[in-house]
């Protein structure tokens, strides 16, 4: 449905309204829903808000795996708590991208066949509880480096979705860092398992912000229309320079010996994640991207019969609500 909105908008790009279009972005207004937008702008917006929507779906597998195995109920109770939060931040941008015309099953089928990706962080095992910690931490620290300014996109139902998920995102990446510092503070072999989930973590986490400016296809145009409101790399070198120091506070040895403070930039200088792997895994071969998409996929068959008697007590209401006219 959404790929024939596109379509038809596309012959109404016309100069014209290009430009007074954009004059409104240059002039912070919101775009909403009902509003004219460029064809390429509700595609963009399609891709990033479903992709983004996937991820937060999908990341409820590598934590869920660790709900009966954490180490305490209050453990337990944080990574529930935490699960059901992601569960809700998907519901939350799946109906935003529906403003723009596509339906949720058609983002869901997406998925699952391949031709809408999910954040590549989550084609990664958790291995220990340790991981917990560290994906609360690492992960959702980066995610809300990403995800604050996104509160300003351009795209009203986005931008206000935003404004909850970031919320409840911060409350996720204290209880990470309070896990692995924990962890970190414990007996040796829990300090070893700390280090170990961050020294695996750290280049995935830093893969999240995306390739690098100069290699990244999206970012130009959807800086211009205010999209994205900041490039891959800015937000991966805040990221650095915010999460070296909380390293070293909870005295773990840096996950990567390129790590220098340089005086004259103000920033640290670190190794670049190792792209080919980033692509390969984006690619569908990264360590977990199969089991991934068969749990979503079962999960999709498995819900079908719910599916179907949805649709036919609808039809049945609307038949009688016809019949009473």
């Amino acid at each position: 449905m959404y790929a024939q909105m596109v379509q038809s908008e596309a012959s109404t790009d016309d100069p014209e309204k290009l430009a007074a279009f954009q004059a409104r972005i240059d002039a912070g207004e919101k775009i909403e829903p009902k509003d004219w937008m460029p064809a390429g702008y509700r595609k963009t917006l399609i891709r990033q808000i479903g992709q983004h929507a996937h991820s937060e779906i999908v990341g409820q597998l590598p934590e869920g795996n660790w709900i009966t195995r954490a180490p305490t109920l209050e453990r337990k109770a944080i990574l529930l708590a935490k699960v059901q939060d992601e569960a809700g931040h998907g519901l939350y941008l799946y109906c935003a991208a529906e403003t723009l015309g596509v339906s949720r099953d058609e983002l869901t089928e997406m998925l699952l066949d391949g031709r809408m990706k999910y954040s590549s962080i989550f084609n990664y095992p958790t291995l220990n509880w340790a991981d917990m910690g560290a994906v609360g931490w690492l992960v959702d620290g980066a995610a809300i480096m990403n995800q604050v300014p996104l509160q300003r996109t351009s795209f009203g139902p986005y931008s206000r979705a935003m404004i909850r998920v970031c919320k409840e995102e911060s409350f996720h990446a204290r209880q990470g860092f309070d896990a692995i510092r924990k962890m970190a503070t414990g007996t040796p072999a829990q300090k070893k398992m700390a280090q170990d989930a961050v020294n695996r973590l750290w280049f995935p986490a830093l893969m999240m912000f995306g390739p690098s400016d100069a290699d990244s296809v999206h970012s130009t145009q959807s800086m211009a229309w205010k999209i994205k409101m900041n490039t891959n790399d800015e937000l991966r070198q805040k990221f650095v320079d915010q999460t070296v120091p909380q390293i070293e506070f909870l005295g773990l040895d840096l996950p990567d010996e390129g790590i220098t403070w340089n005086e004259e930039r103000g920033h640290y200088d670190y190794s670049d994640p190792d792209w080919s792997e980033f692509f390969d895994v984006i690619k569908g071969n990264g360590p977990c991207n199969t089991d991934r998409l068969a749990a979503r996929n079962k999960a999709w068959k498995d819900g079908e019969w719910v599916r179907d008697g949805l649709l036919a007590h609808a039809r049945k209401k609307a038949a009688r609500k016809h019949a009473a006219e």
